[in-house]
């Protein structure tokens, strides 16, 4: 995490929509996305900035717990289907992170569901909001996308659109 290079500031992965995870229409199921965005997370920042969430847990006895959920269900994902995901920061300051997820289709092109999440900084003995080390704090920085989040305010509704228009023209 102290590294001097310039760190990737969107996370990208790949799956597939399980059968066990689908309703009886063969649509990933509403709550399944979290799950899917959670672990697309989860795989990729090891292998980007070389360090597990884990480890911020044992070095300093504090994590991000969920505080908050914004979500936007735009086409269903289907069984079988391979989907793009995507993840990056796009606010943070002394004790929260929001995280923008989302996913498309295999091409990039059809934009499935938007997803914020809100994390607050706990102390882990505590259960108190607990302010981000310097360390983490300097991460923050490298990884930060922004995209107006605090600045401008943005609805969720908005920014769908801002990323179908983008998703489009690319």
């Amino acid at each position: 995490m102290t590294t001097k290079e310039v760190l990737q500031k969107i996370t990208e992965s790949k799956s597939i929509i399980r059968f066990q995870d689908c309703d009886p229409f063969a649509h990933l199921n509403n709550a399944k996305y979290l799950d899917y965005f959670f672990n697309a997370r989860e795989d990729q920042v090891p292998k980007l900035y070389g360090f597990n969430i884990a480890d911020i847990f044992q070095e300093f006895k504090a994590a991000w717990v969920v505080y908050q959920h914004h979500i936007a269900y735009v086409k269903p994902a289907m069984f079988g289907e391979w989907v793009n995901i995507y993840s990056r920061i796009v606010n943070y300051d002394e004790n929260t992170v929001v995280v923008e997820y989302y996913m498309t289709d295999e091409k990039g092109k059809d934009l499935k569901c938007l997803l914020w999440t809100t994390f607050k900084f706990v102390e882990l003995k505590t259960g108190k909001k607990s302010t981000h080390p310097d360390k983490v704090e300097n991460f923050l920085k490298k990884v930060y996308y922004n995209i107006g989040f605090t600045e401008n305010p943005i609805n969720i509704n908005d920014r769908v659109k801002e990323i179908k228009n983008e998703l489009a023209s690319s």
